[in-house]
């Protein structure tokens, strides 16, 4: 019996339209068989998974819509801006009617709720199946070896990859909107906060020329997809890749600093990015940058400026809330500032987390006359952390691992899997977490960031990509054994066999091929840098 066909009922009753589901700690579709004693979880459009099987779902109709009206010219997804996907046709001249008429084909499909069709291949059947087909959709799970399943989803006689769950079903994504973007367009969609309503696209016009410009590099490097970087890596050409990588790092990095000390009104550099950004070694880097244009960075601590834990907030569920603006004591914060800022001596505090109190331990501070303050912070991008500031005295940096390499012309890889690895890595190495225990952690994380860091990336003065096209083999060999050692009995496998299911596109590379002064050495550790 298939899953919808067993809990018809419960579907049909539920508040939101359910997409997916979870069956002993796996991600099946709606439309996989169950044998009767299996424990499962339906998933529906109010939950981060099953948005993101929605959003791939909108993907693949996408795709078989421009099949079917602009063969042989072909789709592809480009990047993620807040609710929606940026893709383009290549080869289209992109016009409006192209998109009204890619969008009614689309609609067309959902209305006629048609049958996507998970089908599993081996690889001699696999074999057979791209001997008989002029196309590359999916070719790359066949080029691995160790791959001995191939899965297609099928929708009537067109047929595609993804490396993640898709909804047994096109009827189920009623909600979405085209709309002209550039050279293609956004295919914009529901969040899972509020599902049933399609949000007016955020303008992220800094965010799109971080996007853009490292984009145009890796294109440049013939290196947009994983399939292109596993070439550079059996060619023996990922060492010129990572060089390459690094000088446009270190590239970046100089351009800011020099902005910083061209304008002498600036007095402090705030840095803010979500979680396992590269915040911390970027900031370092950034100070030996500004060192060379003969200033010297001094650094304050946010986290020691928290309230007494008496008055800290607590969320919805009364535990303290420690990543609101409200946990930090700003009226102190901006007047040692000011201070800082008149060339007065201030002592800064150390807070305690053990006893929730600040103590000060003959820590001073005094600005001379070419010294800068470098702030870190999760709030440094919120004006409201150093209101007492003139705007003209602050540069803002938004650090971010913006990635812009993708599986496949069909498969993007999120930025938030991205730094979720970066995590697992870091966790392991230095606080002597296992995968499950980040995996689980990992929602909360991302909650903060969606109340206290993304709402404000746009007010950065410039915005710092800290992705590195070959991280994810770096990462590989670290991360799978971590990965694998989460059993089948534990909520979290199924996350982990999501990741593990998109980390076996890529070709491993050795630890030791990373740089010394890489970002990537704040996760991995050997680095130069002290955190």
């Amino acid at each position: 019996m298939k899953i919808y066909e067993k809990y018809k009922e419960q579907i049909e009753k539920n508040k939101y339209p359910v997409i997916g589901s979870i069956v002993n700690n796996e991600y099946k579709n709606l439309g996989d068989e169950i044998k009767g004693n299996e424990e499962v979880e339906l998933i529906d459009i109010s939950s981060k998974e099953g948005m993101k099987i929605y959003r791939r779902t909108l993907v693949y109709i996408a795709a078989k819509a421009t099949e079917e009206l602009y063969a042989p010219l072909r789709f592809r997804v480009k990047y993620q801006l807040a609710n929606s996907m940026f893709c383009k046709i290549d080869g289209m001249k992109n016009t409006s009617e192209v998109i009204k008429n890619l969008q009614q084909k689309m609609k067309q499909i959902v209305k006629e709720n048609l049958e996507i069709k998970k089908v599993v291949m081996n690889r001699k059947e696999a074999k057979k199946f791209y001997e008989n087909k002029d196309e590359v959709k999916g070719k790359l799970q066949y080029e691995l070896r160790e791959n001995e399943k191939i899965i297609m989803y099928y929708c009537e006689d067109y047929y595609n990859y993804c490396y993640g769950t898709l909804a047994n079903r096109t009827g189920i994504t009623k909600l979405f909107q085209l709309e002209r973007y550039k050279d293609g367009f956004l295919i914009k969609y529901p969040s899972s906060k509020n599902p049933m309503k399609v949000p007016q696209h955020l303008r992220e016009r800094k965010l799109t020329w971080a996007f853009e410009e490292y984009e145009e590099i890796h294109n440049v490097l013939n290196l947009e997809t994983a399939y292109r970087l596993n070439k550079a890596i059996s060619k023996g050409e990922i060492k010129d890749t990572i060089m390459l990588a690094e000088a446009l790092h270190e590239k970046k990095i100089a351009e800011i600093a020099d902005k910083v000390a061209k304008d002498k009104k600036i007095k402090m550099v705030l840095i803010a990015g979500p979680s396992s950004s590269g915040k911390t070694t970027f900031a370092q880097r950034l100070g030996l940058q500004l060192r060379l244009n003969k200033l010297q960075p001094v650094t304050i601590s946010v986290d020691n400026y928290f309230v007494e834990r008496k008055d800290n907030p607590r969320d919805e569920n009364g535990e303290y809330d420690f990543e609101c603006i409200e946990a930090v004591d700003t009226k102190l914060f901006n007047d040692h500032l000011v201070k800082l800022l008149k060339g007065e001596e201030i002592e800064t505090p150390t807070f305690n987390f053990y006893t929730g109190e600040k103590e000060y331990k003959g820590n001073k501070i005094k600005l001379e006359e070419n010294q800068i303050l470098v702030i870190e912070g999760i709030h440094c991008l919120n004006d409201k952390l150093t209101s007492a500031i003139p705007k003209e005295q602050k540069y803002k940096v938004y650090a971010s691992a913006l990635t812009v390499l993708n599986i496949d012309r069909y498969n993007r890889i999120s930025t938030t899997d991205t730094r979720l690895i970066r995590r697992i890595v870091r966790d392991y190495k230095f606080r002597g977490y296992t995968a499950a225990h980040t995996i689980h952690t990992w929602p909360g994380v991302n909650k903060g960031e969606e109340n206290n860091i993304f709402p404000y990336q746009e007010e950065a003065d410039s915005i710092f990509n800290t992705s590195l096209v070959y991280e994810l083999s770096a990462l590989k060999p670290i991360v799978m054994p971590l990965l694998e050692e989460i059993p089948n009995t534990c909520k979290e496998y199924a996350e982990a066999q999501r990741l593990m299911d998109m980390l076996k596109y890529f070709k491993s590379i050795p630890n030791k091929m990373i740089p010394t002064n890489s970002i990537l050495k704040e996760f991995t550790g050997g680095g130069n840098f002290k955190y």
